[in-house]
């Protein structure tokens, strides 16, 4: 990597400091591979590997450098480079965690190559009243809140149901859920209306963390011994507690209220949290958090409306690296390049703190 203005010099140093604490387990070649790949997307703005080639300005022919990077990824990305990250991102983290679990989706319409490649439904082009469904790869992502608000990734895991020996897209949402238990101890899990499911509450319980998740219309919950609807609960009351919410883009008037209940997985005491004003049906929000005050009606509230951190970072990883636009095939390797995006997005996560 030559130096050609001070401030790309600059840039390639923070770039060497962050990835140099990071691979500081690996080997020399395995080192340079992660400072490499790391500096030529930032420096791209772009997941393939030509582009990456170009921004190393090495004396060796593309090709070769192309496929040293390829060889590379296809090993994988190994357990001695994760472990640094995390404990890095650890240190970002204020003491009360907020992780956010959510799923997108990696859309290859003209793949006929890659490994594994599935039947998903494509986000981007779908509508509330119709799904449409294209070539792809699944992406499941836990990502925490720093201490300024930033997303940063501590679980991203790419998945077909096509793969061979593969289990079910709640097995992976379950090594999310855990990987974010062993690293913080405890924390708060946000998810939206598609994690409305039994075992996402009783897997919450086993691991003894707390959550805020957006329920479905058709949740039935037990109140003063009786099973009813959510949604008659919802129509019952009335917001009482004003306050202002971040939501799509946008600041909303929001009034909130709350209500003792249990939930038909566990049968321990939660409380739902009713928000009124913001869509044209009263958002219903499940949590196991203590809710003793209009403070903490209000804290909960907007914990489930900071899932917009990751929706955003998930858009700024499609755009800023062309996420959907690598031509690695193999699984392993997407995976891996997955990873390396990863430490991109936390660089940028870092500098911006």
């Amino acid at each position: 990597m030559t130096n050609s203005t001070s401030n790309t010099y600059i840039l390639k140093r923070k770039i060497l400091t962050f990835t140099n604490k990071i691979s500081k387990r690996l080997s020399k070649p395995e080192k340079k591979f992660t400072a490499d790949i790391t500096y030529g997307m930032l420096a791209s703005g772009s997941c393939l590997l030509t582009d990456v080639a170009d921004q190393l300005h090495e004396s060796s022919k593309k090709i070769n450098i192309v496929d040293r990077l390829s060889r590379h990824l296809e090993k994988g990305t190994p357990a001695s480079i994760v472990i640094p990250y995390l404990q890095h991102v650890k240190k970002w983290v204020p003491a009360e965690p907020v992780i956010h679990i959510d799923d997108s989706d990696v859309i290859k319409p003209e793949g006929y190559k890659f490994e594994s490649l599935g039947i998903v439904r494509d986000g981007s082009a779908s509508t509330s009243t119709k799904s449409v469904y294209q070539k792809g790869y699944h992406v499941t992502e836990a990502c925490v809140l720093t201490t300024n608000n930033h997303p940063v990734s501590i679980y991203s895991k790419i998945h077909s149901s096509s793969e061979k020996d593969y289990k079910s897209a709640n097995a992976i949402t379950f090594q999310a859920m855990e990987q974010g238990a062993a690293i913080f101890g405890k924390a708060t899990f946000a998810m939206d209306r598609d994690y409305d499911d039994n075992k996402m509450f009783l897997k919450m319980d086993e691991l003894k963390q707390d959550y805020v998740i957006r329920l479905k219309s058709n949740r039935k919950l037990l109140y003063h011994n009786k099973w009813t609807m959510a949604t008659e609960l919802r129509n019952r009351r009335k917001g009482k507690v004003k306050t202002s919410v971040f939501y799509k883009g946008k600041d909303h008037e929001a009034y909130l209220s709350h209500v003792k209940v249990q939930i038909t997985a566990s049968r321990k005491d939660i409380y739902l949290v009713l928000v009124y004003g913001i869509t044209e049906y009263p958002m219903m929000l499940a949590t196991n958090k203590e809710i003793k005050s209009k403070d903490d009606v209000i804290r909960v509230a907007r914990i489930y409306f900071s899932r917009w951190k990751i929706e955003e970072y998930f858009r700024c990883k499609k755009q800023i690296f062309q996420f959907e636009n690598f031509r690695v095939r193999k699984l392993i390797a997407i995976n891996s390049l997955n990873f390396y995006i990863t430490l991109c997005m936390a660089f940028l996560a870092m500098i911006s703190m």
